[in-house]
């Protein structure tokens, strides 16, 4: 693995999200003097935050699994994760609601969800649940060491027997074959692969591998922090801060200082310059680039994943409804052909609603819910609608749909205390106004994304969404420790992390 030269005592990260504070722990934790330089008042990057009339609302991801991984982090500079935030594990995980009326309880323990969908769908589904279960943990268990957790210089340093082991899963195949080899009914077969869309790719389109992604979820679990989402970068910056990380906020980087092919010091737009024998870069791989003065060398441009509509939503507490739900339209295959071949808003739109006070009730104020909506959309790559002018209208149309399926009486009742749309999302330096990144095509996945060591510098290093090993909280996580083993190397103490991530908190 390549590595940086030289000394990497005094090491700057630039960001304050999950990957930048995932770096700076691990760094910190091997003796480095680590500094964090973040734009905002706050840490969380994209696990944003907007508090409106006493609702404390989470503006980023709602869904945390492999919460081992926040523990793998603490545990860098001895912070236990139960000192420093409290996870509820959710059962269900998700309420699926279909077109036809019908619902699922989707449930991560394995005889639990046997019985829901023998109900649901009769007992050979329920058998090929559990063989499905069974692909989807060998599947991670092949993957992740190698795959996903280990950086990589070539992909011809790939070839290994895990990569026969793949092959021979079916792991480059698609998705939505594969799912369909266990379990016949297709309302099944969505729950099992729409988490292809956070990967920015249809799940007929969709590597096997990204079932990896079902595996976190439906059978790992699914955790919601007591206090919200935001509680978990407070969480590793609390413990980053005791263990002597220095944090700058409200610090934009403005410039690189290099000498040759070395940074040696980063500015700040507040006129701040803080030396460095190494720096961790977050942004955007674009922001980066810039930054660097160069450009990925790439032989195609490349491709971002959709976005997201995203309504903050005050409402008195009369719905009970579980903490996530998925409510799928009636068009599944001409809803993708819409969002991503044609960029254009989905006519029968597949939604995910959220409920945080159905955990948590102290997020919003005495007898109200928060909820939000979130509505796939094309990013501005591929969609033309002008979203500061017509945003409005379609976050209008979005409720409508929720009040028609689930929410009788949602328009009339409901505050709209907050909307993110793909406009606000480019605002804040997303390419292609998508939170997203960039799609897990083949050509972008695994070696072929970008690279966390740009081999332009010698001394600078990538973590984030937009780099190895993409998109979610988990792959944030593990890409700020990748990016730490970029500096020290990776210590010899590492176990093996199949068996040290998934087994919900300690």
């Amino acid at each position: 693995m390549r590595t940086v030269s030289g000394r990497t005592d005094r090491v700057v990260v630039v960001g304050a999200g999950l990957s930048g504070l995932a770096a700076a722990l691990h760094l910190a934790g091997r003796g480095r003097e680590v500094v964090v330089l973040e734009r905002e008042d706050v840490p969380g990057g994209r696990a944003g935050r907007v508090d409106v009339d006493g609702y404390r609302l989470d503006t980023g991801p709602t869904v945390l699994t492999m919460p081992d991984l926040v523990a793998d982090a603490l545990g860098a500079v001895g912070a236990a994760l139960e000192d420093h935030l409290s996870l509820i594990p959710l059962s269900p995980v998700y309420d699926a609601r279909f077109a036809d009326g019908s619902g699922l309880a989707v449930r991560s323990d394995a005889e639990a969800m046997a019985e829901e969908v023998r109900a649901f769908a009769g007992p050979a589904e329920a058998r090929g649940y559990l063989r499905l279960r069974d692909w989807l943990t060998r599947l991670y268990r092949v993957e992740y060491d190698r795959f996903i957790a280990a950086n990589t210089d070539s992909p011809l340093s790939l070839l290994s027997p895990a990569l026969a082991r793949l092959v021979a899963m079916g792991g480059f195949g698609s998705l939505e074959r594969q799912v369909g080899r266990f379990i016949g009914d297709d309302r099944l077969r969505r729950v099992f692969s729409f988490q292809s869309l956070y990967a920015g790719v249809p799940p007929r389109r969709a590597l096997a591998v990204y079932g990896v992604i079902a595996y976190m979820d439906t059978v790992a679990g699914v955790f919601f922090p007591r206090g919200g989402v935001r509680a978990l970068p407070d969480a590793l910056a609390s413990a980053a801060a005791a263990a002597g990380v220095r944090f700058e906020y409200g610090a934009p980087v403005t410039a690189l200082e290099r000498r040759g092919d070395r940074v040696t010091a980063v500015r700040t737009s507040r006129g701040s310059r803080v030396p460095c024998d190494a720096v961790v870069l977050t942004t955007e791989p674009h922001v980066a680039y810039r930054l660097l003065g160069g450009a990925p060398r790439r032989p195609v441009r490349l491709r971002p994943a959709p976005s997201a509509l995203v309504v903050h939503l005050g409402v008195p507490r009369r719905w009970d409804t579980g903490h996530h739900v998925i409510s799928f339209g009636a068009a599944w295959r001409e809803t993708f052909r819409e969002l991503i071949d044609q960029g254009r808003t989905m006519t029968d739109p597949s939604l995910l609603i959220t409920r945080p006070t159905a955990t948590d009730p102290d997020l919003a104020p005495p007898g109200h819910d928060l909820l939000s909506v979130l509505a796939p959309v094309p990013n501005l790559d591929r969609g033309r609608l002008d979203w500061d002018r017509h945003g409005e209208s379609y976050a209008a149309r979005v409720l409508e749909v929720v009040e028609h399926r689930l929410l009788p009486g949602l328009t009339g009742e409901a505050e709209v205390l907050h909307t993110t749309t793909p406009a606000d999302w480019a605002r804040g330096g997303l390419v292609a106004g998508t939170p997203f990144s960039y799609a897990h095509t083949m050509a972008q996945t695994g070696p072929f994304r970008p690279g966390n060591f740009p081999r332009a510098t010698a001394n600078a290093v990538l973590a984030g969404s937009g780099t190895v090993p993409g998109v979610g909280v988990p792959t944030a996580l593990i890409s700020g420790r990748l990016a730490a083993d970029r500096i020290t190397g990776e210590p010899a103490t590492t176990r093996s992390r199949t068996t040290a991530v998934g087994r919900g908190p300690r």
